[in-house]
């Protein structure tokens, strides 16, 4: 039996989190074997480029296309080695970003060749496409202050973030590059104000999971 993949993606500071967590928690209450994963990582290669990417001392002089090939090394590992055999055995898969971040990151934020984009994103997921990706919208001066905030604990912990560190200009196309995805896959992509309260997001969102779940046997569980 096919298993149910579904995508969190977001502009910084969304709070996508929380609500995988909380969904996550909500099928495993109804017997459902559940996988929670990240992008970039989720397997031991993933992490070690997902390091290179976000947090190495010596990522600075990185360029856009060596962004674009990492971050599409770490997902095709994590297509093959586990979100495929997942989905196989029946497992639920709820994705913290996947290959909309790259169109809107590296696409729309990089100012990379779109094409080019789409094309590398083919090799590396091939026919593993989500059932449902779930857009979390925050206005980007709300994204902005959510994000400085954030920078002190990063700093505690003597971990920075690279992606955090690009300019304003750099997360308005991401946000543009995101409205465009939803504009071209609106069956799919699904957005919602993550600003509004956090349980009405939770519900929200069960509105539109509920319908692709398959109740669980009670022999299976």
């Amino acid at each position: 039996m096919k298993g149910l993949f579904i995508t969190f993606e977001g502009t910084e500071g969304s709070g996508k989190t929380t609500q995988i967590s909380r969904l996550a928690e909500r099928l495993r209450a109804m017997g459902h074997r559940v996988r929670t994963l990240r992008e970039p990582g989720g397997t031991p290669i993933g992490e070690e480029i997902r390091h290179t990417l976000k947090h190495s001392p010596d990522n600075h002089a990185m360029t856009p296309e060596a962004e674009l090939l990492l971050m599409n090394a770490s997902r095709a590992q994590l297509v093959r080695e586990v979100i495929r055999p997942a989905l196989a055995t029946g497992e639920a898969v709820l994705c913290d970003r996947f290959y909309d971040s790259t169109t809107a990151y590296q696409g729309y934020g990089r100012q990379l060749d779109l094409r080019m984009v789409s094309s590398i994103i083919d090799v590396a997921v091939g026919d593993t496409r989500p059932d449902l990706t779930l857009l979390f919208i925050v206005p980007q001066e709300v994204s902005e202050a959510r994000r400085v905030a954030r920078q002190p604990t990063l700093a505690l912990s003597i971990q920075r973030d690279r992606m955090e560190e690009a300019d304003q200009s750099f997360f308005a196309r991401v946000a543009q590059g995101y409205q465009a995805i939803v504009a071209a896959e609106p069956q799919r992509v699904r957005q919602f104000d993550a600003t509004g309260d956090g349980a009405a997001i939770e519900a929200a969102i069960w509105r539109l999971v509920q319908p692709l779940i398959v109740p669980v046997e009670k022999s299976k569980r």
